[in-house]
């Protein structure tokens, strides 16, 4: 009985990791679908109120209201830093990305978070630039300049400029996000709600200078609440989860390279774009580089 636990605890961990990279690969298709029928403001307003609601039903059923009450001063006002930038200005940026480029060309150009990382790291934490960092961010911007000229690179010629720019701006946000959340030692449940408390409250006051408030069409609203579950809160839940049952945590963590071949499928599938090969070939490069970044921090590590 003994030998089978950690069996039975891996498979669990295995479990809630498919079960999350599947549900994140629906999102780029649900934004896609919403934006058409809500303005992206609004749409980010009504996916902050039902993640929020979900983490606070997540925050009762833990018990860990008392983390949220006794917050000091400094907790609320990092809250409120971290809130600002996520999930305020980086979902403001993202989907304002889906709105004007094909849902194809946001979400890989999007997946370059963890190469932006590294760039922070080294600016921001002094972090030594090693060959291997330059051939990653050379690999996985030779796919950002693929898919963002529709393969016609050696013209330079960019099919839109702007929506590259904010879909690569969105992923600097997320890396910059990370870097600061992981200084922040509370509870990541606490830490989450709190975010997305203040995030509510910077997206509502946006909406109220410059979009509309109103109740969407039962299209939408379908749409809002599945990005609020499963783009912005149980996702998250379900990937710590996984993390905390694996016994490494590359075991589970590799999984998540399916996510964006899955949701171009789905993108084809779901929201009828037809994916062009410049597409399919930047996603590989950029994922290539990613995996060669990563592989060579683990390396690193042990």
């Amino acid at each position: 009985m003994e030998k089978r636990l950690p069996m039975e605890r891996q498979t669990k961990a295995y479990l809630y990791a498919v079960a999350t990279v599947l549900l994140w690969s629906t999102v780029a298709s649900a934004f896609k679908l919403t934006l058409a029928r809500v303005g992206f403001l609004e749409m980010l307003l009504g996916a902050s109120l039902v993640s929020l609601a979900a983490l606070f039903l997540i925050v009762l059923a833990q018990g860990k209201i008392a983390g949220i009450v006794n917050s000091s001063k400094e907790d609320i006002a990092r809250s409120a830093a971290l809130g600002f930038l996520n999930p305020f200005l980086y979902y403001v940026i993202l989907f304002k990305a889906y709105s004007v480029l094909p849902a194809q060309e946001a979400q890989p150009l999007n997946w370059t978070w963890p190469i932006m990382l590294v760039l922070l790291s080294i600016a921001i934490l002094k972090q030594p630039i090693r060959w291997v960092n330059v051939l990653a961010i050379v690999i996985s911007f030779s796919g950002v300049l693929v898919i963002s000229t529709r393969g016609d690179v050696l013209a330079l010629r960019f099919t839109n400029l702007p929506g590259a720019l904010l879909a690569l701006g969105s992923s600097v946000i997320w890396a910059l996000f990370w870097i600061y959340n992981i200084k922040d030692r509370r509870d990541e449940i606490v830490k989450l709600f709190l975010n997305f408390v203040f995030g509510s409250v910077f997206t509502l006051a946006a909406v109220l200078l410059f979009g509309d408030i109103r109740i969407p069409a039962t299209a939408a609203l379908l749409g809002i609440v599945w990005i609020g579950l499963f783009e912005m809160g149980i996702t998250f839940i379900t990937w710590l989860k996984a993390l905390q049952l694996s016994r490494t945590t590359a075991q589970v963590s590799n999984l998540v390279y399916a996510a964006p071949f899955l949701s171009l499928f789905l993108i084809h599938v779901i929201v009828g774009e037809e994916i062009l090969p410049s597409t399919v070939l930047g996603l590989v490069l950029i994922v290539t580089g990613v995996i060669v970044q990563q592989y060579a921090g683990r390396k690193r590590e042990a």
